[in-house]
């Protein structure tokens, strides 16, 4: 069996539509064989295999970078992008999308166009295999059946991705051939197309075996948790209200019934197929303060180590070197020191007070930011610039972070350079340290005075582009505090939710949560929001997680209020967001904008109301 990442991406989109008949110039201009007729192609299980391995690799890219959308969150910064304009295997879907904190619902046109091309890659795999099926001998029926429901776990993830941005949209179930036939299409309820999605999800959990098929495949475990992550919106859509999406109604019944829902199926993935968090949830090893030759077990739950590890429980793959399928990561999160990467996303300053200590296992004092050249600022207790500020604090903050004097591997030309400092400011310089010269970490992309460790390799031989780590779009951690915040919403702080969020905390070698974190459900959803910023930080998740959880006004104040600074760690500010934002502003965060140029080749395509 082929794993994913050993077959070229073959998706070649332009617009709304994968043209069926393009030709693929990375198959030395062949016609793609996923596109060719079923007389000719579709006979063998390896051939629908092929295709839908084809299908991974069109969805692949809409999913792989959503660090970047990190920045629509209070605790991280993302700069600008390092995708590739007009190349979508390079991050075109990602291109041009804005990623402040406000201001980014009218900037993601390509993603959604993106999105609809798998899903008519998707449908073209689903439509092809369920023929096959018709005449298949009886011992293929369930393989290819299992190949429709890893089709259709993927294009529900797309269009759950769909509503979750835009709300109401069009619904698509058959292979298109030409634009016109979804010229006049109008935008389907979201309660319409969210039962669709549950179909998939329901069909796919069905289908797929226990455990996947292959390297970068999806089994029962992954329809389920996307499943009950549908139902967790859901929820949280119909408690909370989405007043920007004009056809929806919010209906606490129908909350609390998707909570349960929610919970039920995360319950499932949890003690039904024996999967456990990477190296079983242990912290591991820690290095004294600005040392890194030992580093957490989290850290390295975020390196090719982790591949195919049972936490994955969905994971997007990537060749690696010579394969023209590489990851960015590190491009993305570190500087010139590291194979001249560009740093196009850091950590905001804000992040750090959320680590908690491993002493109290609550926030420690906070940090007090000072400029260096203050006499004492290095040596002043709990001040941003002394490393000792941070010491005793959840191993995850060593593992994501990295602050003044901490260290990483640099990289040139494949090899390694020796250990590199950071320190804010001032690039490539030289330093001595206990005796030892260093020159610093070359980066003018953190503007906070941290940078990232997490998705950063601590060992050279790859370029910054030709990384292989399998991306995660779920992992057994989230269905674990997915589970808790379900529960928690219909029941209050129950023992085995309690337990699991301690689970999530022991990694970071934090004491379980005390009886006042857990008094009452308000309380323990606290906790809950606590793990998942620091557990699932640069991963994507904060932006939807604040809509969902419509938290905008809470994180950053009411409209027409004096906002909120982002600092750093020497006390300068940076950027003020939200100062005297009207509530419209706040509206159209919630909600985005249907892309005007797919309204102009479609007028039945309505536009969400704050964008009127």
């Amino acid at each position: 069996m082929k794993s994913i990442k050993s077959i070229l991406s073959i998706t070649m989109l332009t617009g709304l539509l994968f043209i069926a008949s393009s030709c693929m110039h990375d198959l030395l201009d062949q016609e793609p064989t996923t596109e060719l007729s079923a007389g000719a192609f579709w006979k063998t299980e390896d051939d629908a295999t092929f295709a839908l391995n084809g299908a991974y690799s069109s969805i692949r890219p809409v999913f792989d970078r959503d660090y970047y959308l990190d920045g629509h969150g209070e605790y991280v910064r993302t700069r600008g992008t390092s995708a590739t304009s007009g190349n979508l295997r390079l991050g075109d879907a990602y291109h041009d999308g804005d990623y402040n904190p406000t201001g980014y619902g009218d900037n993601f046109d390509k993603m959604y166009r993106y999105l609809y091309g798998g899903v008519n890659r998707t449908n073209y795999v689903i439509e092809n295999v369920n023929k096959m099926i018709a005449t298949a001998k009886p011992e293929s029926i369930g393989k290819l059946e299992a190949i429709v429901g890893e089709a259709r776990l993927l294009r529900g993830m797309v269009y759950f991705r769909l509503i979750s941005m835009w709300g109401d949209v069009p619904y698509i179930s058959k292979v298109v051939g030409e634009n016109a036939e979804v010229a006049n299409l109008t935008r389907l309820p979201i309660a319409q197309v969210k039962d669709s999605i549950m179909a998939d999800f329901t069909y796919a959990f069905e289908k797929l075996p226990a455990k996947p098929a292959g390297v970068g495949r999806a089994g029962k475990p992954a329809a389920l948790a996307f499943r009950g992550k549908l139902q967790l919106y859901w929820a949280c859509w119909n408690r909370f209200g989405w007043p920007e999406l004009e056809t929806f109604k919010a209906d606490a019944n129908a909350a609390t019934a998707a909570y349960t829902a929610a919970a039920a199926d995360f319950n499932s993935v949890i003690n039904d197929y024996g999967l456990v968090l990477f190296r079983n949830g242990e912290p591991g090893s820690i290095d004294s303060l600005g040392k890194a030759d030992k580093l957490p077990n989290y850290y390295y739950l975020f390196t090719p180590v982790a591949n195919n590890d049972p936490e994955i429980i969905m994971g997007f793959t990537h060749g690696g070197t010579g394969t023209a399928q590489g990851e960015e990561l590190m491009r993305d999160v570190s500087g010139r020191s590291h194979e001249g990467s560009q740093c196009w996303v850091s950590p905001r300053y804000e992040i750090a007070d959320r680590y908690q200590s491993t002493i109290t296992g609550d926030f420690a004092p906070k940090l007090v930011p000072m400029n260096p050249t203050t006499a004492g600022a290095r040596t002043a207790p709990n001040s941003a610039v002394n490393p000792a500020s941070y010491k005793n604090r959840d191993y995850r903050m060593k593992s994501s972070i990295m602050w003044d004097y901490e260290v990483s591997v640099g990289m040139n030309s494949l090899k390694s350079t020796g250990w590199c400092p950071f320190i804010y400011k001032t690039w490539n310089q030289p330093v001595t340290i206990d005796g030892v010269k260093y020159t610093t970490y070359n980066t003018d992309g953190s503007n906070s005075g941290y940078v990232f460790r997490k998705f950063l390799r601590n060992y050279a031989g790859q370029g910054r582009s030709d990384g292989d780590y399998n991306f995660p779009v779920m992992r057994l951690a989230d269905v674990y505090l997915m589970y808790a915040e379900a529960t928690n919403a219909v029941k209050g702080a129950t023992a085995d939710a309690i337990a699991l969020v301690n689970k999530v905390r022991h990694r970071g070698n934090l004491p379980a949560l005390t009886a006042a974190k857990t008094a009452g459900a308000d309380a323990f959803f606290a906790a809950i929001e606590q793990e998942r910023i620091v557990e699932l930080y640069g991963e994507g998740q904060r932006g939807f997680d604040l809509r969902r959880w419509r938290a905008l006004e809470r994180v950053w104040g009411a409209p027409y209020g004096e906002g909120l600074w982002r600092i750093d760690s020497h006390g300068a500010n940076q950027t003020r967001y939200f100062q005297n934002v009207p509530e419209r502003t706040y509206q159209q965060n919630y909600i985005f904008r249907i892309p005007p140029g797919e309204r102009d080749r479609n007028p039945n395509l309505t536009q969400n109301t704050p964008w009127l």
